[in-house]
């Protein structure tokens, strides 16, 4: 059975001082959960040494919200996946939709970044998804297939081990709309479907799917119920340390 994944997208908050009360909040309230799955939080780049203190000789991982395809050289503003993996992180987030939109990263700089990460010795957590008009459109299944061959077929050593997929419904993130577990789940298994014609039925059967749409502990335990939704990529509820533990509670219950 797939272990469950809960990791928290901190996105552009939290510097050090408050990274630090927050990891903390998150380390003790885990304490009481029998996780059997895996908890993970992503900090900005600046806040991974602080909270790598606080996370050491926990269960509590710890992961980045990106990486440069290069290993080094004169790339100004850029962090190395091997840099990460020095300051503690076993995780990195690539391909994330503000990182699309905003950026304008492209499928080759993906590839680019995942075969970095996987390098480096990271589990890449790659996303994908489509905008609300794609979906009204009647396109949302066609946009996830060419998001996924755009990018995993070229991928140089990609594993369920070394890789973690993250269903992000565009349209549902800092919205407060939430894709109902069945549309959710609908998708997940369509991903997981396309996932076996690119990389094998095994590899696809093994390979986590996380839903990364306004996850929140209410709502978590209904979609981590469906059987291709292995946890979730959580924004705005990963700030808050109550409403994360409730999340990663709801992610073991989901597999009990």
């Amino acid at each position: 059975m797939r272990k469950t994944l809960v990791a928290g997208n901190w996105k552009m908050n939290n510097g050090p001082a408050a990274a630090v009360k927050l990891a903390r909040e998150v380390r003790d309230g885990l304490r009481a959960v029998d996780l059997r799955g895996q908890a993970l939080i992503c900090p900005p780049c600046v806040s991974l040494p602080a909270v790598r203190e606080i996370v050491a000789g926990s269960p509590l991982l710890l992961g980045a919200q990106n990486c440069a395809a290069a290993a080094s050289g004169a790339h100004t503003g850029e962090v190395a996946a091997g840099m990460l993996a020095e300051a503690g992180c076993s995780h990195v987030i690539i391909a994330h939709s503000e990182r699309r939109q905003h950026q304008r990263e492209t499928d080759a700089e993906f590839v680019a970044k995942i075969d970095a990460a996987h390098a480096a010795g990271l589990t890449a957590i790659f996303c994908f998804g489509e905008l609300l008009g794609e979906r009204r459109a009647g396109q949302a299944q066609t946009v996830v297939r060419t998001q996924l061959e755009g990018v995993l077929p070229h991928v140089k050593r990609l594993s369920p081990a070394n890789t973690v997929l993250a269903y992000e419904p565009v349209w549902a993130i800092g919205t407060g709309e939430t894709a109902t577990p069945e549309v959710a789940q609908e998708m997940h298994a369509f991903a997981r479907a396309a996932l076996a014609e690119l990389a094998g039925r095994e590899a696809a059967a093994a390979m986590r799917l996380l839903y990364g749409g306004s996850v929140k502990a209410s709502n978590a335990g209904d979609l981590f119920a469906q059987p291709d939704i292995d946890g979730g990529l959580v924004g705005g509820a990963s700030l808050q340390a109550a409403e994360f533990i409730g999340i990663v509670r709801a992610a073991r219950d989901a597999r009990a």
